[in-house]
Parts: C-alpha cells; sequence; structure tokens
C-alpha cells in the first residue's frame, strides 16, 4: 500500500512527466495505466505537436522534478546497459545546479560543526554563495594566516529530503519491477540500492576531502593538472574547507580566448590527464562536467568537486588497454579474446560468435572519419554486445565511460578537430608495453622485495625440512595415485631434481634481495654469483627433470 505522502509526490512526478510529452513514462507504471484514457480526452492532444527527441524530454523532466532526480538521472547515465543510445548520452548533460540557501545558515551548520564561533577559524566569511548543487553549496573565505580559502556546507535538512525522495524512488523500482515487461531483467530496485549508496558517499565531506588529498598527491608537480590543498583542522563531515582557486571556468569560451588559452593543447592536455589518472594512478575524477574544471591564466587544469571517484584494478586497466588498442587496429578477434582472459563473459563462451558481434557492432562505427569517432560512444556499443554474451558490466567502467563521454565532449568543444585515438593510442601503446616488458617485471620484484626479505630467512628451514621428510618417508600419506606411485619410484631423480630447482630458486629470490638492498660492494660480488648460480641450478633442476629414465 502507497502512503498518502508519496501518493501526492507520485501525481506530482505524473504531471511533470505529461507536462514533458512523456506518456508513455507514466502509463507504463501499472498503478496510472487508467491515466491514458484521461489523456485521450484532453482536447488540446488531439492535434499532433512537434516534440523533442524522448531524451531530451526526460532530462528536462527530471531537472524539474529536483535535485534528488537531477543525480538519479546522472547516475541512470552511467548504466548504458540498462538504457537506450539516445536517454543515455542525453542524461550524462544533465547539470546539479539549484538555488542557493541563505548564507546565515551556512554559517549556523559551520558553527554546529566546530561547536564554536566561526570567527574562531576564518577572518573573514562571505555569506554570498559562489556555487550551488543539490547536495552542497560553497562560500569563500580567508583563514587567519591570510590564506585564501573556499567552504563547501552540506545543505540544510538535505538528510531528510534525500530519505524521502529515496523512499519514492524505492516505491517507483518496486513498480516497475512488478510491472514493466523487463523489470526482472532491468533489476530497479537494485539500481536505487546503488544510487543510495552513492549519495551516502557524498553526504560525507570527510571523504571527498580524502579524495581530493589522494588525487593532489597523484599529480604532485603535474603543469597539467592543479588540485587544491585540503585543511583538514578545518574540515568536518558537513564541511569541507581547501585553498581557493583563480581560475576561469572552462565552458567561457570568450574569457579564455581573451587570455590566450591555446585550446588545442588544452584539449589535448584533457586527453592525457583523464588515461593518467584511470591507467596510471586507477584512480580519476568521476564527475568532469564544465562545472567542475577550472582554468589557469598559464592553461593549467584546476579541478574541484570529488564527492565521485572512479576506481580502476590493475586487471581492469589491462582490459581496458587491450580493448583500445585492439580496437585501433580494428583486431576484433583480440578484443573477445581479452574479455574471455579477464573473465567479463563466461568462459564457454564461442569467441568466435563474440568477435563475430562485436565486428558488427564496431564497422559501421569505423565508417566515420576518426576524429569523428566517439570512445564513450564505443564503449557503450561494447557493454550492450557484451551483455548478449551474459557479461555483467562493471560499475567502474560504466564510470569510467561516463567520465570519458564528458572529456569528449569537453574537449571537443574547446578544438571541434581533436582526434582522441591520435591522442591516446601512444599513451596506450606505451603503457601496454611497460606493463609488459623488462621495465614491468623489475618493478614487480621491487615492489614484492619487502615480503620476499621477511620470508627469505625461513627458506632454508623450510627447504631443508621439506626434503629431511621425503627422505624419511614422512609424506608416504600423500602418494596415493598411480602417478603419484610412479614418482615415487624415482625419488632419487626427484630428489636431485628439487634440490637444485628450489636451491636455485633460493639463490634467485636471495639475490634479487640484495639487489634491492643496493649494497654497492655485496651486491657485485654476491648478487650476480647468487643469480648465476640460481639461474644454474634452476637449469640442472629442469634438465635432470627431462633426462631419459633409460
Amino acid at each position: 500500500m502507497i502512503r498518502m505522502s508519496r501518493m501526492a509526490r507520485l501525481l506530482r512526478i505524473t504531471q511533470v512527466f505529461v507536462k514533458h510529452g512523456l506518456d508513455d513514462f507514466v502509463v507504463a507504471i501499472h498503478l496510472f495505466r487508467p491515466y491514458r484514457w484521461v489523456l485521450h480526452l484532453m482536447p488540446w492532444r488531439w492535434r499532433s505537436r512537434v516534440r523533442q527527441a524522448r531524451g531530451v524530454r526526460l532530462r528536462e523532466a527530471l531537472e524539474e522534478l529536483g535535485p534528488i532526480f537531477v543525480k538519479f538521472g546522472q547516475m541512470m547515465s552511467t548504466r548504458p546497459d540498462l538504457l537506450p543510445d539516445d536517454i543515455a548520452l542525453e542524461l550524462v548533460k544533465l547539470q546539479d545546479q539549484v538555488p542557493p540557501f541563505p548564507g546565515m545558515d551556512a554559517q549556523k551548520i559551520i558553527e554546529q560543526a566546530y561547536g564554536e564561533k566561526i570567527e574562531k577559524h576564518f577572518k573573514h566569511f562571505d555569506l554570498t554563495p559562489q556555487a550551488s548543487a543539490s547536495v552542497a553549496q560553497v562560500h569563500f573565505a580567508v583563514l587567519w594566516d591570510d590564506r585564501e580559502v573556499a567552504v563547501k556546507v552540506l545543505r540544510p535538512g538535505i538528510h531528510n529530503i534525500i530519505k524521502r525522495d529515496l523512499a519514492l524512488l524505492y516505491t517507483l523500482a518496486e513498480l516497475a519491477q512488478r510491472y514493466l515487461p523487463d523489470g526482472e531483467r532491468l533489476r530497479p530496485v537494485e539500481v536505487v540500492d546503488e544510487f543510495a549508496k552513492t549519495l551516502e558517499d557524498e553526504l560525507d565531506l570527510m571523504r571527498e576531502a580524502a579524495n581530493a588529498s589522494v588525487l593532489r598527491n597523484n599529480f604532485h608537480g603535474s603543469d597539467v593538472l592543479h588540485i587544491p590543498a585540503v585543511h583538514w583542522d578545518h574540515t568536518r563531515s558537513t564541511v569541507m574547507v581547501m585553498d581557493r582557486i583563480h581560475g576561469i571556468p572552462i565552458g567561457n569560451m570568450d574569457a579564455l580566448r581573451e587570455a590566450g588559452i591555446d585550446f588545442k593543447k588544452l584539449s589535448h592536455d584533457g586527453v592525457i590527464i583523464f588515461f593518467t589518472q584511470a591507467f596510471r594512478d586507477g584512480f580519476f575524477h568521476a564527475d568532469m562536467h564544465p562545472g567542475n574544471i577550472f582554468v589557469s591564466t598559464e592553461g593549467q587544469y584546476q579541478a574541484v568537486d570529488f564527492g565521485i571517484m572512479g576506481t580502476l584494478s590493475d586487471v581492469d586497466k589491462r582490459y581496458l588497454a587491450e580493448n583500445f588498442v585492439a580496437f585501433f587496429n580494428r583486431d576484433y578477434r583480440a578484443v573477445a579474446e581479452s574479455h574471455l582472459n579477464a573473465g567479463w563473459v563466461p568462459a564457454d563462451t564461442k569467441v568466435e560468435e563474440f568477435e563475430a558481434a562485436i565486428r558488427t557492432v564496431c564497422e559501421p562505427i569505423f565508417a566515420k572519419p576518426l576524429k569523428e569517432i566517439s570512445f564513450g560512444r564505443l564503449l557503450i556499443r561494447l557493454f550492450q554486445t557484451a551483455r548478449r554474451f551474459n557479461m555483467e558490466v562493471q560499475p567502474q567502467l560504466v564510470l569510467l565511460q561516463k567520465t570519458l563521454l564528458n572529456i569528449e565532449g569537453l574537449g571537443r568543444q574547446l578544438y571541434p578537430d581533436l582526434d582522441l585515438w591520435q591522442t591516446a593510442k601512444p599513451f596506450l601503446e606505451k603503457w601496454t608495453r611497460d606493463q609488459l616488458g623488462a621495465k614491468a617485471f623489475m618493478q614487480g620484484v621491487v615492489k614484492n622485495l619487502p615480503q620476499w626479505g621477511r620470508i627469505a630467512p625461513e627458506l632454508p628451514g623450510l627447504v631443508h625440512d621439506f626434503l629431511r621428510r621425503t627422505r624419511d618417508n614422512e609424506l608416504e600419506m600423500a602418494w596415493k595415485s598411480e602417478a603419484l606411485d610412479k614418482m615415487r619410484q624415482e625419488s632419487k631423480r626427484s630428489y636431485r631434481r628439487l634440490y637444485f630447482a628450489i636451491s636455485g630458486s633460493a639463490l634467485v629470490v636471495a639475490s634479487a634481495v640484495i639487489a634491492g638492498l643496493g649494497q654497492p660492494v655485496v651486491w657485485p660480488v654476491l648478487g650476480v654469483s647468487g643469480l648465476a648460480w640460481g639461474l644454474a641450478g634452476v637449469g640442472i633442476g629442469l634438465i635432470l627433470g627431462g633426462w631419459p629414465r633409460k
């Protein structure tokens, strides 16, 4: 049973949807199907009207319904596996802009968070808001050491507002899951669960401050991206204080021209920043719309608003890089195999069928000039194709796809002839070489040296204990199968092979540990000789292992 308060809100949603010509969305809800006949009785609906595309109408309706629905639309834009192309692409354009709340209310929230008067923290606090969004707004202030800062403050009563609208969204999701033909497949209740978790993260400004701090450290000393520093002494869960930036909004093209900014370089730097965040760090700003990006007079990017961040594991990065490079070369077999190797599609998927499906989707895209091809659209097509082969689309990948669409739109707004393929291909090819070459191997060795250093002292004792127990037949319980019984009969040969292989491997590890310690005198003598003896030991073990029995 739907409560009367929720019913009133549902009727308001219905009114807005009908106003924007979204009748199909209304009558899709079983509860409002009788409303279809009421619509037919309205005289002004008897004549045909020229309408905008349905994606545009849906975006405008969500903007009218308020901030939580705007954010929900933004989140849905990251789920191309659930939405048609035209709607997913249009929802990316949703802008989180709402009227500000009074500055005195912001001051009360700050003083409540600090437990003392605002003058204890700020020499000057500007009550006039500088930016306002659905969850928080920003004021400028000056600390007592004369540093200029931006103060982000959560909206008053935002928790109650979100609780109310989330309850309504759950009601709509339950109705959709029950009555829509694809309700079970689309899993709308799970989608709302995901949205609720995202909102919960955004309501904790300490979490956002930590995101900003990590991103700042990743780009320390960079001349292409600046992240303002967090002032932790003045930051709480409802208040965040960062350095104030003095930049030009990236959407203000006239001001950028007056400042003499090189648009071609700026668009190129934006692509490099995105791929560096995603592939070098595996941690990227996932809300890079024009309202969150500024440009210094020197042409350096300045980012704000770190409530939504994306992360990529090493598996994700390798999967994406292999796919992008394969797309560059139109090697659809490699695309299909990378999906299988990453485990994104079931292991029993027929690679030939998957390859054919990808080719069918991608070849029409490649009929265009490279500079007109959209990375984001390509990922959408890829995810939708993979969905047919039971691929569970990973949230971090679709979040990256949404960010890529933002970067593309921004880059081509600055420089219409931007060729993302030409810009990104060298970066990805170099990244792939670094991950698979000798350099990557040595980096892995150095990275694991502390762990090896801890277990290295135990190796001789473990090897001795294992070989002694083998000699004294104390491991006899393990010899069960016929194949293992044959191995036991050849124990002498196995003993020698195992001795040389384990001893040689121990020397290799020891030499690597010595190398990592960086001792200038010990390493040339013990490191090289240990490595040589180790490789020799492994080689002897392999030779003895393959020596004929007769």
